[in-house]
């Protein structure tokens, strides 16, 4: 508004207005005075008109902001009264000056203390206004047009400041916090289809008191926007800054917390019956392969001596007893129970199953055993076929004690494993002495 950066008045207090101006000086002062008069009635025309203005003036204020309106509310009056003191003056200035067209230099003095001296005198306005503005109180203030310029200029900024930041706390926040409530009120409504209520599931909880913190800020802010505002460090450009959004933010985030574990409640309503079937088989899986196991052990004592033979658990009483509880939350509808717990239930299923098939393993280790030095004796066996070998007395000996501990029962592995070494050993003495030879040579075609 006006010229906020001029330079202060050169008649500061008990001073001299300076030396006497010339004609084309004079008018310079008097246009620019004028446009100033121009500028500062068209921004207190428009501060009248600013629509934060008349939300503050409607409103139920608090607070800071119910502090500092009714502050700027008194400096939007001392305004007024300011400029219709400046305005009579310039008047005067302006009437004394057209009473010739050539003033004489009893006119231009009279005129340079108009337009430069401390002429205009007005009731002291410090008890309603800062005292950086008005300085020390006292019954009366003088100001040179210029200094009553400074002086609105101040009165100004701080003015539009504070409507400003109200204004754009208030375009800024209450319009998201509906917008937050009415998708609160959504996510609440498919949260109460899905058993997602307050006492019975935490984000339910969690629900109410967004509801409620969303409300508290809402009255708090239309009631105090100020307390919303950060200003800008350094900045002197009035309304610089922005809406505090800390509330809000955290509010936001806590309903996309919960919007996604509504989701995941959703897309467990969604396939609950298929996981729930998954869950069965990899259970049946996991019995049957524990049946196995304990009938595979029977026969490991059986048929295999001097072995350790880890014993085998029976089925999960646990797991089952969660399946059904989990089909009786599919059955009631009671997708927020089941949501949790068909997650730990799938992840101990597949546990349980991966448990089983290693008891199996371990079982049945001793059988691989055997299996494995039967198929290493009989393929000895064929090699020494092939080399024409297979009636030698020593190896059919060997042989034949290999075979009788690994077919009979039941098996000692440790001694049919030396049987068996045996055997290889005196194959390899029987047939490296015909590597090379023209027997072998035979042999190999």
């Amino acid at each position: 508004m006006g010229v906020a950066g001029s330079a202060p008045s050169p008649g500061g207090p008990g001073s001299a207005p300076g030396p006497v101006m010339d004609r084309d000086e004079v008018d310079r002062a008097l246009a620019r005075l004028g446009a100033e008069h121009e500028a500062i009635e068209t921004s207190l025309l428009a501060l009248q008109d600013h629509a934060g203005r008349r939300l503050l003036e409607g409103a139920e204020l608090t607070g800071v902001t119910k502090d500092r309106w009714a502050a700027t509310e008194q400096s939007i009056t001392v305004l007024w009264t300011y400029f219709d003191a400046y305005a009579k003056a310039l008047e005067e200035a302006r009437t004394l000056r057209s009473r010739r067209r050539w003033p004489g230099q009893e006119d231009l003095a009279e005129l340079t203390g108009v337009l430069r001296g401390r002429g205009v005198t007005l009731a002291s306005t410090a008890a309603q206004l800062p005292a950086a503005l008005t300085g020390p109180a006292g019954l009366t203030e003088r100001f040179s047009l210029e200094g009553l310029v400074t002086r609105m200029n101040g009165l100004y900024a701080q003015s539009l400041d504070m409507i400003v930041a109200s204004d754009s706390v208030w375009s800024a926040l209450p319009a998201r916090i509906d917008l937050l409530s009415a998708e609160l009120a959504r996510t609440r409504s498919l949260a109460h289809s899905v058993g997602v209520r307050p006492g019975e599931h935490p984000a339910g909880d969690d629900l109410e008191s967004i509801t409620q913190e969303l409300a508290a800020l809402r009255a708090g802010v239309i009631s105090d926007p100020l307390a919303y505002w950060l200003p800008t460090q350094g900045s002197s450009a009035p309304g610089g800054g922005r809406a505090d959004t800390g509330r809000y933010d955290r509010a936001a985030r806590a309903l996309e917390e919960i919007r996604r574990e509504i989701d995941a409640v959703l897309t467990v309503r969604q396939d609950a019956e298929q996981r729930l079937l998954r869950l069965r088989d990899v259970l049946t899986r996991a019995d049957r392969t524990l049946t196995e196991a304990r009938s595979a052990r029977g026969e490991v004592l059986a048929k295999i001596a001097a072995s350790e033979v880890p014993a085998v658990s029976g089925p999960s009483t646990v797991l089952q007893e969660q399946l059904r509880a989990a089909a009786e939350y599919r059955r009631h509808a009671q997708w927020h129970r089941l949501s949790p717990l068909l997650e730990s239930l799938e992840r101990e299923a597949d546990d349980e199953l991966r448990r089983a098939r290693d008891s199996l393993s371990a079982v049945t280790a001793p059988l691989a055993v055997r299996a494995e030095l039967r198929g290493r004796l009989d393929a000895y066996r064929a090699k020494v076929a092939r080399h024409g070998m297979a009636e030698d007395p020593l190896l059919i000996e060997r042989y034949d004690a290999a075979r009788r501990m690994l077919w009979s029962a039941p098996c000692d592995l440790r001694v049919a494993e030396q049987a068996v070494l045996r055997y290889q050993q005196a194959t390899a003495e029987v047939l490296v002495p015909r590597q090379g030879g023209p027997a072998d040579h035979r042999g190999n075609a």
